[in-house]
Protein backbone atom coordinates (compact mmCIF):
# COMPACT_ATOMS: atom_id res chain seq x y z
CA UNK A 1 0.00 0.00 0.00
CA UNK A 2 1.35 3.39 -0.98
CA UNK A 3 2.32 4.87 2.12
CA UNK A 4 -0.20 8.65 1.28
CA UNK A 5 -3.22 6.73 -0.27
CA UNK A 6 -6.25 7.27 1.93
CA UNK A 7 -8.32 4.08 0.75
CA UNK A 8 -11.90 5.22 0.23
CA UNK A 9 -13.26 2.65 2.11
CA UNK A 10 -11.60 2.63 5.74
CA UNK A 11 -11.96 -0.25 8.11
CA UNK A 12 -11.08 0.72 11.87
CA UNK A 13 -7.80 0.54 12.35
CA UNK A 14 -6.72 0.61 8.23
CA UNK A 15 -3.55 2.63 9.22
CA UNK A 16 -2.31 -0.43 11.07
CA UNK A 17 -1.28 -1.86 7.15
CA UNK A 18 1.01 1.07 6.76
CA UNK A 19 3.65 -0.64 9.18
CA UNK A 20 6.74 -1.80 7.68
CA UNK A 21 8.23 -5.17 8.99
CA UNK A 22 11.57 -5.15 10.48
CA UNK A 23 14.14 -6.14 7.72
CA UNK A 24 17.36 -5.42 9.86
CA UNK A 25 18.01 -8.11 12.29
CA UNK A 26 17.19 -8.98 16.05
CA UNK A 27 18.93 -5.80 17.47
CA UNK A 28 16.11 -3.42 15.72
CA UNK A 29 12.25 -3.62 17.07
CA UNK A 30 10.72 -6.43 14.88
CA UNK A 31 7.72 -3.47 13.32
CA UNK A 32 8.08 -0.01 12.60
CA UNK A 33 5.29 1.81 13.11
CA UNK A 34 6.71 4.92 12.31
CA UNK A 35 5.81 4.54 8.63
CA UNK A 36 1.92 5.26 8.98
CA UNK A 37 3.13 8.83 10.85
CA UNK A 38 3.58 9.96 6.92
CA UNK A 39 0.00 9.93 6.15
CA UNK A 40 -1.88 12.08 7.68
CA UNK A 41 -5.08 11.28 7.93
CA UNK A 42 -3.45 7.52 9.41
CA UNK A 43 -1.93 9.46 12.43
CA UNK A 44 -5.26 11.64 12.67
CA UNK A 45 -7.48 8.26 12.48
CA UNK A 46 -4.73 6.58 15.35
CA UNK A 47 -4.99 9.85 17.68
CA UNK A 48 -8.37 9.64 17.48
CA UNK A 49 -8.62 5.97 18.28
CA UNK A 50 -5.96 6.01 21.08
CA UNK A 51 -7.96 8.92 23.01
CA UNK A 52 -11.59 7.22 22.41
CA UNK A 53 -11.47 5.87 25.95
CA UNK A 54 -10.22 9.16 27.89
CA UNK A 55 -12.96 11.36 26.15
CA UNK A 56 -14.98 11.50 29.31
CA UNK A 57 -11.38 11.62 31.62
CA UNK A 58 -9.76 14.96 33.39
CA UNK A 59 -5.87 15.03 31.36
CA UNK A 60 -3.89 18.32 32.13
CA UNK A 61 -0.36 17.15 30.41
CA UNK A 62 0.69 14.95 27.69
CA UNK A 63 3.81 12.98 28.28
CA UNK A 64 5.43 11.29 25.70
CA UNK A 65 8.78 9.03 25.77
CA UNK A 66 12.05 9.96 23.70
CA UNK A 67 11.95 9.31 21.15
CA UNK A 68 8.97 7.79 19.02
CA UNK A 69 6.67 8.78 21.82
CA UNK A 70 7.35 12.31 20.91
CA UNK A 71 5.74 12.36 17.80
CA UNK A 72 2.51 10.28 18.54
CA UNK A 73 2.78 12.48 21.65
CA UNK A 74 3.09 15.56 20.64
CA UNK A 75 -0.17 14.84 18.00
CA UNK A 76 -2.05 13.21 21.15
CA UNK A 77 -1.50 16.77 22.95
CA UNK A 78 -2.04 18.65 19.71
CA UNK A 79 -5.27 17.32 19.36
CA UNK A 80 -6.21 17.81 22.44
CA UNK A 81 -5.08 21.06 23.25
CA UNK A 82 -3.28 20.50 25.96
CA UNK A 83 0.90 20.89 26.72
CA UNK A 84 3.59 18.31 26.20
CA UNK A 85 6.28 17.03 28.30
CA UNK A 86 9.13 15.16 26.87
CA UNK A 87 10.21 12.10 29.07
CA UNK A 88 14.05 12.14 27.56
CA UNK A 89 17.06 9.08 27.55
CA UNK A 90 19.47 10.51 30.26
CA UNK A 91 21.76 13.19 29.65
CA UNK A 92 20.07 15.17 26.75
CA UNK A 93 18.78 18.01 29.91
CA UNK A 94 20.32 21.18 30.64
CA UNK A 95 18.18 21.66 33.81
CA UNK A 96 17.52 19.86 36.63
CA UNK A 97 15.83 16.32 36.62
CA UNK A 98 14.57 13.34 38.16
CA UNK A 99 15.99 9.62 37.02
CA UNK A 100 14.65 6.59 36.97
CA UNK A 101 16.75 3.13 35.61
CA UNK A 102 15.12 0.57 33.56
CA UNK A 103 15.46 -2.63 31.04
CA UNK A 104 14.14 -1.77 27.63
CA UNK A 105 13.27 -4.22 25.34
CA UNK A 106 16.27 -5.14 24.21
CA UNK A 107 17.68 -6.12 27.38
CA UNK A 108 19.87 -3.15 28.30
CA UNK A 109 19.76 -1.23 31.53
CA UNK A 110 19.14 2.23 30.80
CA UNK A 111 18.26 5.94 32.64
CA UNK A 112 15.54 8.31 31.54
CA UNK A 113 14.88 11.24 32.78
CA UNK A 114 12.27 14.85 33.35
CA UNK A 115 12.43 18.20 34.04
CA UNK A 116 11.86 18.95 37.87
CA UNK A 117 9.78 22.01 37.31
CA UNK A 118 6.49 20.87 35.42
CA UNK A 119 5.18 17.23 37.15
CA UNK A 120 3.69 18.35 40.38
CA UNK A 121 0.61 16.85 42.83
CA UNK A 122 -2.85 17.03 41.42
CA UNK A 123 -1.72 17.04 37.91
CA UNK A 124 -3.17 14.41 35.75
CA UNK A 125 -1.15 13.05 32.66
CA UNK A 126 -1.62 10.86 29.72
CA UNK A 127 1.50 8.83 28.76
CA UNK A 128 2.17 7.71 25.08
CA UNK A 129 4.84 5.69 23.69
CA UNK A 130 4.51 4.16 20.15
CA UNK A 131 4.58 0.58 21.26
CA UNK A 132 4.82 -1.38 24.51
CA UNK A 133 6.54 -4.50 23.93
CA UNK A 134 8.28 -5.63 27.64
CA UNK A 135 6.67 -2.45 29.51
CA UNK A 136 10.32 -1.59 31.16
CA UNK A 137 10.28 1.75 29.71
CA UNK A 138 6.55 2.41 30.09
CA UNK A 139 6.93 1.47 33.84
CA UNK A 140 10.03 3.99 34.05
CA UNK A 141 7.82 6.59 32.73
CA UNK A 142 5.19 5.59 34.98
CA UNK A 143 7.74 5.28 38.14
CA UNK A 144 8.77 9.28 37.20
CA UNK A 145 5.55 10.91 37.06
CA UNK A 146 4.70 9.04 40.70
CA UNK A 147 7.53 10.01 41.74
CA UNK A 148 6.88 13.45 41.02
CA UNK A 149 3.56 13.45 42.92
CA UNK A 150 1.80 13.70 39.06
CA UNK A 151 -1.19 11.24 38.04
CA UNK A 152 -0.91 8.50 35.93
CA UNK A 153 -4.29 9.31 33.96
CA UNK A 154 -3.87 6.70 30.90
CA UNK A 155 -1.14 4.84 29.27
CA UNK A 156 -2.05 5.18 25.04
CA UNK A 157 0.80 3.35 22.73
CA UNK A 158 -0.19 1.98 18.86
CA UNK A 159 0.02 -1.45 20.56
CA UNK A 160 0.40 -3.06 24.24
CA UNK A 161 2.01 -6.51 23.74
CA UNK A 162 0.63 -8.90 26.41
CA UNK A 163 4.13 -9.84 27.99
CA UNK A 164 4.14 -9.77 31.53
CA UNK A 165 5.12 -5.84 31.68
CA UNK A 166 2.30 -5.16 29.25
CA UNK A 167 -0.15 -7.18 31.18
CA UNK A 168 0.93 -5.60 34.10
CA UNK A 169 0.42 -1.87 33.13
CA UNK A 170 -2.79 -3.20 31.55
CA UNK A 171 -4.34 -4.23 35.09
CA UNK A 172 -3.10 -1.24 37.05
CA UNK A 173 -3.79 1.68 34.26
CA UNK A 174 -6.31 3.15 31.98
CA UNK A 175 -4.96 2.16 28.66
CA UNK A 176 -5.46 2.66 25.09
CA UNK A 177 -3.95 1.02 21.69
CA UNK A 178 -4.94 0.42 18.38
CA UNK A 179 -4.94 -3.03 18.05
CA UNK A 180 -8.28 -4.57 17.05
CA UNK A 181 -8.82 -7.28 19.01
CA UNK A 182 -8.71 -10.04 16.78
CA UNK A 183 -5.22 -9.19 15.73
CA UNK A 184 -3.86 -8.93 19.30
CA UNK A 185 -2.52 -12.53 18.88
CA UNK A 186 -0.41 -11.34 16.18
CA UNK A 187 1.48 -8.78 17.53
CA UNK A 188 1.82 -10.85 20.78
CA UNK A 189 3.86 -13.38 18.69
CA UNK A 190 5.32 -10.97 16.01
CA UNK A 191 4.02 -11.55 13.22
CA UNK A 192 1.86 -9.50 10.67
CA UNK A 193 -0.12 -12.04 8.25
CA UNK A 194 -3.79 -10.66 8.99
CA UNK A 195 -2.26 -7.12 8.02
CA UNK A 196 -3.09 -8.26 4.81
CA UNK A 197 -6.86 -7.82 4.90
CA UNK A 198 -6.29 -3.95 5.79
CA UNK A 199 -5.24 -3.28 2.32
CA UNK A 200 -8.58 -5.14 0.63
Amino acid sequence: MDVLVVPADRQKGWYLSLMAPNIKGPEFAWLDPSRLYCNSQALAECVKDLLSPFHSDTIDLVAGIDAMGFILGASVATTLGKGFLAIRKAGHLCVATQNQTYTDYTGREKTMEVRLDVLKPGLRVLLVDQWIETGGTMKAAIQLVEKMGATVAGVAAVAIENTPGGKWIKENYKCSHCIPEGLQSQIDGKYLDSFKSFNK
